[in-house]
Order: C-alpha cells, then structure tokens, then sequence
C-alpha cells in the first residue's frame, strides 16, 4: 500500500505495478501536481490542468495496481491496518509518500492571513487574490489603502520565493499596466524577506549573488536577514520595520504531512525518521520516502533536501529492493546522488549549480525550462506549457488572469 500519488509514490508504484505485488496507491486528489510550477500558475502563466495530471491516466490498464480516492485518518501500527474515509484496508508492506505541508512555525496570526502555496487549489487562490486586489485598489480613494493592497511580502528566499518574485516584478512590468492604466503601478511594491544572509542557501554562493543581482534589477526589495515576526493582514511586522502589505505569501519553510498513529519516538524534526532502507523507525514492514522521510546521511544532521531528485531517487531504490524479493540484509542501502539544483527568476534569468559547475542567464533559463518540460507528466502537458512558455516569451501576455471562483480571506 502506498500512501500519496506525488513525485515518490508515483515513482515506486510505476516500478511495482506489473509485477508481483498487488499494489494499492491512496490518494486524497485523484491528479499528480508537479509543485515546482505551482508559481506559475499563482502568476497567471500557466493553467492549472497543465501541471496537473490524472492518476488513473498514468497506468491506465496497469496489471495488479489499483487506485482510490480517498483520505488517510489513521494508521494502526502493531496492527497493520490503515484507516481511510472510505474505509480500512490491511497491508503487507506499507509506504507512507504523503510529501510536506507549509510550516508556520507555530504562529496562528501568520497562518490564519497569509497565503501557502503548496498546491493547486491555493495556487489558484493566490491567483484570485492578487487579480481582486487590484480591482479593489481601482475603487478606493485612499492611497495608504490602495498601496497596501498593491503591496506584496513574500517570505522565503529559497527556490519558490525567488521564482514567485521574479514572476510578480514581470507582471508589475509588462503586464499590469496594460490591465489596470487607471492605476500607477510604480506604487506597486515586492518584497522578498529572508531569514538567512543570502537567497537560495541551498545552491552556491555565486548563484545566490547573481539571483540578488536579478531580482534587484527587476525592482524587487529583497531584506535580508530579516525575520517575521508577525502578519495581521495588514501589515508584517519585522525586527526592524512595518511593510503595509494586504498579501503575505508564506513560502518560508515546510514539514513532513504524515496521518496520525505514527509512534512519537518516529518523528524527528516534523519527520518520519527512517534508516537506510527506508524502514520507519522501530518497524520492519512500514517505509517512508520523499520530503515525509528523515534520513541522516552522515554529512548533514537535517537529513536530505526536501526536493523532487531525493523522492525519485528513495523510491526507486526502495522498489528495486522490495522487487528483489531477499532478506533486508541483502537489500541496497540508499544513497543520494546530487544532480544540481535550479532557479528561475525570469524571462533569460536563472540559476544552474551542477557539480563543481554553476551556470547564470539565458542559456541557465533554457536549461531549467527543458528539465522541468521533460519532468512534467504527459506529452499534453508538455505542449501546453511550451505553448504558453513561446507565448509569453515574445508578448509577455499571460492571458489566464482570471477569476473563476472568489478568494475570501479571513478578516483582518
């Protein structure tokens, strides 16, 4: 039994599906959502059902596989059994893929009004936001009002706060200007805060200072080491200052989403710790792998990178494992193998760390666009973006700037 349909139970129940194990993958939606591009739908750049993928699509008539819908409650340990909305059902071995969800770090004001990003649905409610953000800015008189609602924080200097900046500044631009000429967009202001002393810790240093370079270039305030202390949708409150801003979009960290019953000596740091097989601590037969799992590689006591390489790459190896059918002494132990890592902050700007080699421009955005082309599920979904990628490059219209259903924001 597999628990989630992202990029690593995706992965491993491809590789199990046809073979000698009846495979049962659960998920709460019933489509595959290729997160990096989250943004891009939150800008209007893409259309939803262009990074998203139906389930049942990608194995079709896949022997021994089944697929349902539904949401996981609980999962009974010593006795093997996972209860779901639908039901309970009982397994032989059971891999918990369930990904991460948006860490508040314990603030419930931030929580409560600031936008997360972390699927479709709240792409497209960020979509909503900023469109009536604008309309309302049309139909007050006052400016304080009217540039807090053209204001925009984001929290979080990592690959989604960047990328989201970057998107926002060009549809400050090119693109809200032609939309809204009664407003003078200049007022309009971007805010990116991060934490550390530079953007995109986790690539190297000349492509954080290049990615500053970018985003400055573009009219983007970045503040960094700068923490967030509060929201209450009106304003963020820093150490040092208060940015009137209508929108915070939180972008400043995740931790493991995993169903309840997970013994409390399993989790650690938000995580399921796992060795290196993939085993949850303390059992034999329940595995995790992907962003939920925590395995220390000897070289960093915060375990692998939540990125989409590491899931991949444990369920891969964890299938190849459990399809050799041996003892788990005989089984590979999982090591991760760095492919590099990618930004984009806009239209001929990226980053490229691989290896020792680091890449920055245009022939860095060609690169990171041909890899997530070929990441993206279905040949459809590839022609779309491509599509609309060609489009925007020599118009820069991002013509999905809709509404189609309202975002109501608690009060503040």
């Amino acid at each position: 039994m597999i628990i989630g349909a992202g990029f690593a139970g995706l992965a491993l129940a491809k590789k199990l599906s046809g073979k000698h194990f009846q495979v049962v993958l659960i998920d709460k939606q019933n489509y595959h959502a290729f997160q990096p591009l989250l943004y891009q739908v939150a800008t209007a750049g893409l259309e939803p059902d262009s990074i998203a993928y139906p389930v049942r699509k990608v194995f079709g008539k896949k022997e021994g596989l089944f697929f349902r819908m539904a949401e996981v409650e609980e999962i009974r340990v010593e006795e093997r059994i996972v209860c779901t909305n639908i039901g309970s059902l009982t397994f032989n071995h059971l891999i918990i893929a369930t990904g991460s969800r948006t860490n508040f770090f314990g603030n419930q004001k931030i929580e409560s009004f600031s936008m997360p990003m972390k699927s479709v649905p709240e792409a497209l409610n960020l979509r909503s936001l900023i469109l009536q953000n604008f309309e309302a800015s049309l139909l007050t008189q006052d400016l304080k009002e009217r540039e807090r609602l053209m204001n925009y924080a984001i929290v979080g200097g990592g690959p989604t706060g960047v990328e989201l900046a970057g998107a926002l500044a060009e549809l400050k631009k090119h693109v809200l200007p032609q939309d809204y000429p009664d407003l003078d967009i200049r007022r309009m202001h971007i805010h990116l805060i991060q934490a550390d002393d530079r953007l995109l810790p986790g690539m190297s240093k000349h492509s954080s200072e290049k990615s500053l370079q970018f985003l400055k270039k573009m009219g983007v305030e970045v503040w960094l080491n700068t923490l967030v202390k509060d929201y209450d949708g009106r304003e963020v409150l820093t150490q040092n200052q208060r940015i009137p801003a209508q929108t915070l979009i939180w972008a400043a960290g995740v931790t493991g989403a995993f169903p309840k019953g997970i013994p409390a000596e399993a989790i650690h740091r938000g995580r399921l710790k796992v060795d290196g097989l993939q085993r949850l601590y303390g059992t034999s037969d329940i595995y995790a792998v992907g962003d939920v799992a925590f395995m220390e590689d000897g070289t960093d006591s915060k375990g692998h990178p939540m990125v989409a390489q590491v899931a991949i790459q444990q369920a891969h190896n964890l299938a190849t494992n459990l399809l050799r059918n041996r003892p788990t002494e005989k089984w590979k132990v999982f090591r991760y193998k760095d492919k590099g890592s990618m930004a984009t902050i806009g239209r001929n700007k990226a980053v490229v760390d691989i290896g020792h080699w680091n890449s920055q421009g245009r022939f860095a955005w060609i690169l990171w666009m041909f890899v997530h082309l070929m990441a993206l599920v279905g040949f459809r979904n590839r022609l779309v973006a491509l599509t609309n990628w060609s489009l925007n490059y020599w118009s820069y219209d991002k013509g999905i700037r809709l509404i189609i259903r309202p975002f109501h924001r608690p009060s503040a």
